[in-house]
């Protein structure tokens, strides 16, 4: 659990005190620097430095910095004490609607754990979606709007078991490859393509926008919420096959979270504006060639699909969240609750 206030985190022991007694125990104090090194304190020229390359790298606005110094730095630092709490690697989640910046503050964190010397490694569920000819399968099998990414049971969660064990139990020497998804193309990317991560890794993060939700209710599945699931999910088998999906490989691997983070958007409806600029900044990005690219008209259909378990996060996860960062129209964070 995250202390209950966003505040600079300090070892209880402060590193000077502890390195007087390496005459007497130098490969001991030496083993113990190695693995976990003494967080520094928030605001450290290195990791301004690191901040504001990342702004510039990512093209972010001076905004996103000032609300990074305030709130994210302090948060580092306290995921920094966790770990060394605990003593070996933390699984962090990290939830947000789409659109919301959980893709970002990932980066961001991974960036300034490794510029400190931390090995990270950086999940996204997305990243563990099905193949399009899996899904077309499963279309075919249970219900055709499986066809289309996104909702629970069109990832392929027993290879995010897999590879979230391997990063927790990997030793020294060895290497894990993380898969990649290409939304241009909407299909997995080939494994040789996949990036590779030396182990031992300190701090897992899985970022993903239902990432920590539990499922919903029989009662709650009753009504459709919105016009797709009126007219193409009339029966209701489609969010009851999302839901039996989410009560199942997902929960075991949320319940193996240290801390989770939520980045709360203001709503639903503002929801479809900051995924629309997320697909244009993947068209400006892709090939004129690329046939995962939505329209407006394509893209509207698509979010319908994710409104019910959006919704449901924005009303259940703040309560269950270590961390909640409750954000303004402009991306803003207005208030922050631990």
């Amino acid at each position: 659990m995250l202390s209950q206030e966003i505040l600079p985190a300090h070892s209880q022991l402060p590193a000077a005190a502890l390195r007087q007694y390496t005459d007497f125990f130098p490969q001991l104090i030496s083993t113990i620097f190695t693995m976990y090194p003494q967080p520094p304190a928030v605001n450290t020229p290195q990791l301004e430095e690191e901040l504001a390359r990342f702004l510039a790298d990512e093209q972010l606005p001076g905004s996103y910095g000032e609300d990074a110094r305030r709130y994210f730095l302090p948060l580092l630092d306290q995921l920094l004490t966790l770990q060394q709490e605990k003593g070996s690697c933390l699984l962090l989640g990290i939830n947000g609607s789409q659109g919301s910046g959980k893709s970002t503050l990932a980066a961001l964190l991974c960036r300034l754990l490794q510029v400190l010397g931390y090995s990270v490694a950086n999940l996204s569920i997305d990243d563990f979606y099905l193949s399009q000819a899996a899904r077309q399968e499963l279309a075919r099998q249970q219900h055709p709007l499986l066809a289309s990414r996104g909702v629970p049971g069109t990832h392929d969660t027993a290879l995010l078991r897999h590879k979230i064990k391997s990063l927790l139990e990997a030793e020294a020497g060895e290497r894990i490859s993380l898969p990649r998804f290409d939304k241009a193309s909407d299909d997995c990317r080939p494994e040789q393509d996949w990036p590779e991560i030396p182990a031992p890794v300190n701090f897992i993060f899985l970022e993903g926008w239902f990432v920590g939700l539990q499922p919903q209710s029989e009662a709650e599945l009753a009504s459709p919420v919105n016009e797709l699931e009126a007219e193409e999910d009339a029966d209701g088998s489609w969010r009851r096959f999302v839901n039996r999906s989410l009560a199942g490989d997902y929960q075991q691997v949320f319940a193996q979270l240290d801390a989770l983070i939520m980045l709360k958007a203001p709503s639903f409806e503002q929801v479809f504006e900051w995924r629309g600029l997320q697909e244009t900044k993947l068209r400006q990005r892709s090939s004129s060639g690329a046939t995962g690219i939505m329209n407006e008209a394509r893209l509207r259909h698509f979010i319908q699909h994710f409104e019910r378990l959006t919704r449901h996060c924005l009303d259940s996860l703040p309560a269950r969240s270590d961390q909640v960062f409750a954000l303004d129209t402009n991306h803003r964070i207005h208030s922050a609750d631990s």
